[in-house]
């Protein structure tokens, strides 16, 4: 960046498998590394609980033939990593288990690969992504699981778009269909669509989030549908959450409706009861939610022990019940516990999808790096290269203490990748190079400041731990040279782990970006440290850092002034949250902005965000901390403080706005990780 810039809990009764149910399984391959790969599950293997788990709710009632939904679990049990074979095993006759391991990109975007019946599909633990396409369900499908998966990223650059029916998950006509702990997000249409007299859906733990359109059901003149919805987190979505149209019974109960305040997505309704609906809302908590409950005059809506926090507009409800127990158990959970409830539990799961076996190989995958050649490699960047592409399972890079003076880049195709000092301090293990934007190329031109960085990560799942990222490009040196950023590390994709490390340069130190402008790309750090001076933490991912230390760095000229932050968050996004941290160095005091609105390129669509909380801001900083950038005001955009403390935190004024209670308690660290959880592998 230029400085220049500046002017399960529901106790589900039906997941044992019926006693002497053959599954047909046969050898699969061993591949390299150790992780089981190959068409399907070992006949030795003992089959997970996953793999023969049944629906419970509507899905689980015996109708139209179909005793229930148990999906696949006659057949053999398939790992595939490519659209290809995804759709060879999607729309086969015969039953399968489908393990989505890794990433899947679909092409053309918004392709719905036609799902046939007898079919489980499910994430490998939290890797299995379907990204830019979706499924669809025709008339008669049924007995059809799609359970672990995130399904993102159809979204055309249209809101409420009327030309792309790009949905995560679409029936038309099907029966026996259980949808649960997904993450579905960022289409270009609806989330899930049940229509044309779809019936005896479950639709149970999963997110629905950043999207015009959450959930529609209906469609149709008759009155057919049976669905079950619980245990979901309908969040940051404007219409359909869901709406329920001609349904001979809807279900809905311990759903989470949240409605957070600052984002670019208003909701216009919450739960909707549409035409002859008969509805029964139980036990669910609407958070800021705009005319959380609606019913036509035609409908029917029987609301018990719901909970509506700062919502607004129409509540409503009346007619006659359906009683639930009368077709299937269940056991409600609290309204009032709900929203902590889910935001834990909903979303990919690491134990479905995955066996003791991947498991164990998995944690076995280590690659050596070692200057001295005592490990496998002498080189970071040579390890990478051996990780096979498109990696169902955790790789680690262990890499022995000293200082590696090299460019390192982990591709797309790489998912699953952790590199790790094995020291006794994270300085221990050094991975540094010296571009800077202005740098010449080899073959002509110059790096740009993205290019500039020493570490690169554009692969999902990334994780880093006990070592040092540096840039030590001298500015003092290189005083002629036009272009001064110099990145440390840049990350440009979803889930990245950064624990226990340093980061360490001068100008743009660490590139928290996305693959493109219109993706997610989440960022976690912890128990790290991050040096700098010029807009040093910047970009347009949604990051997190959290209980760490930000050191403030003299300029190479011996002044002290700069800025900590530099966001370019796109609308509706979150952008920069620091939260239980120190901020400090030994630098003058009140020289340091906490942070800037970064439009790049001049977009004046971004939203720039950057929120500090319950951190300890030393002298260093300014008593009217963010600042204007490139002709936008940050008054524009979200900068914002919440009970900060120390020497450099002050009052609330029209300059200095702080966070209310309520509003903090929509900016916690969890609701920028939107259902992730950050675990060490």
């Amino acid at each position: 960046m230029s400085e220049q810039r500046s002017k399960a809990r529901h106790r589900r009764s039906r997941t044992a498998l019926a006693a002497g149910v053959p599954l047909a399984l046969t050898a699969a391959a061993t591949m390299a590394y150790g992780t089981i790969l190959g068409d399907a599950q070992p006949a030795s293997a003992a089959v997970p609980a996953w793999a023969s788990a049944t629906a419970d709710g509507f899905a689980s009632v015996n109708a139209l033939g179909q005793n229930g939904t148990y999906g696949g679990r006659n057949g053999q049990i398939v790992t595939v990593k490519t659209q290809a074979d995804l759709e060879k095993y999607a729309t086969a006759a015969e039953p399968y288990v489908i393990v989505v391991a890794g990433t899947i990109d679909i092409g053309p975007v918004g392709k719905e690969i036609k799902v046939q019946s007898d079919k489980t599909i499910v994430g490998s633990g939290t890797s299995g992504q379907i990204v830019g396409g979706g499924f669809f369900l025709g008339s008669g499908v049924h007995n059809v699981i799609i359970r672990n998966l995130t399904i993102r990223d159809t979204y055309q650059g249209v809101w409420n778009d009327k030309d792309h029916d790009f949905d995560a998950i679409q029936m038309d006509g099907a029966h026996h269909v259980w949808i649960d702990h997904n993450d579905l997000r960022h289409m270009a249409d609806g989330l899930i669509d049940v229509r044309k007299d779809s019936t005896y859906v479950t639709v149970s733990w999963n997110k629905l989030s950043n999207d015009n359109k959450a959930f529609g059901i209906g469609w149709t003149e008759n009155v057919k549908t049976d669905i079950t919805i619980h245990h979901n987190w309908i969040r940051e979505t404007e219409q359909r959450n869901p709406s329920t149209d001609n349904a001979a019974h809807a279900h809905l109960y311990n759903n989470f409706l949240e409605d957070a305040p600052g984002t670019g997505i208003a909701s216009s309704y919450g739960n909707y009861s549409r035409g002859a609906t008969t509805m029964v809302l139980e036990n669910s908590y609407f958070q800021g939610m705009k005319n959380p409950v609606i019913k036509d005059s035609t409908a029917t809506v029987v609301q018990r022990g719901n909970v509506f926090s700062g919502t607004s507009g129409r509540n409503e409800s009346g007619g006659t019940a359906f009683d639930p127990k009368a077709y299937y158990p269940y056991t409600l959970d609290k309204a009032a516990d709900v929203p902590s409830l889910l935001k834990a539990g909903v979303g990919p799961r690491g134990s479905i999808g995955t066996t003791a076996a991947t498991t164990k190989a998995a944690a076995a995958t280590t690659l050596t790096v070692a200057q001295d050649g005592s490990g496998q490699y002498r080189t970071v960047q040579a390890a990478v290269n051996a990780v096979p592409a498109n990696n169902p399972s955790r790789v680690v890079i262990s890499v022995k203490p000293g200082t590696y003076r090299e460019l390192v880049k982990v591709p797309a195709n790489k998912p699953h990748v952790t590199i790790q000092g094995t020291g006794g301090s994270r300085k221990d293990t050094v991975i540094v190079y010296n571009n800077a934007a202005g740098t010449p190329k080899p073959g002509g031109g110059t790096y740009g400041t993205g290019g500039s960085a020493t570490v690169a990560v554009e692969a999902d799942d990334f994780q880093a731990r006990n070592l040092t990222i540096s840039n030590d490009f001298d500015e003092k040196a290189n005083q002629s040279l036009n272009g001064h950023q110099a990145v440390a590390l840049r990350t440009a994709a979803d889930r990245i782990f950064l624990d226990g490390i340093i980061v360490s340069g001068d100008q743009d130190t660490l590139l928290v970006d996305t693959a493109s402008k219109d993706k997610l790309g989440r960022v976690y750090m912890s128990n790290s440290y991050v040096i700098g001076n010029v807009d040093f933490i910047f970009g347009r991912a949604t990051a997190v850092i959290d209980k760490s230390v930000i050191t403030l760095k003299k300029r190479w000229d011996g002044t002290s002034a700069g800025y900590v932050t530099a966001p370019s968050t796109a609308a509706g996004r979150k952008g920069i949250l620091i939260a239980n941290s120190t901020v400090n160095g030994d630098v003058s005091a009140a020289g340091f902005y906490l942070g800037r609105p970064w439009h790049a390129g001049g977009d004046a669509s971004l939203d720039p965000q950057t929120t500090v909380r319950n951190t300890n801001l030393s002298s260093a900083i300014k008593s009217t901390p963010w600042t204007d950038m490139s002709g936008f005001s940050w008054k524009d955009d979200r900068f914002a403080e919440y009970k900060n403390t120390g020497a450099g935190a002050g009052a609330a004024s029209s300059n200095r706005p702080h966070l209310t209670d309520a509003q903090a308690a929509g900016q916690e660290v969890a609701d920028w990780l939107a259902g992730w959880t950050p675990t060490a592998s």
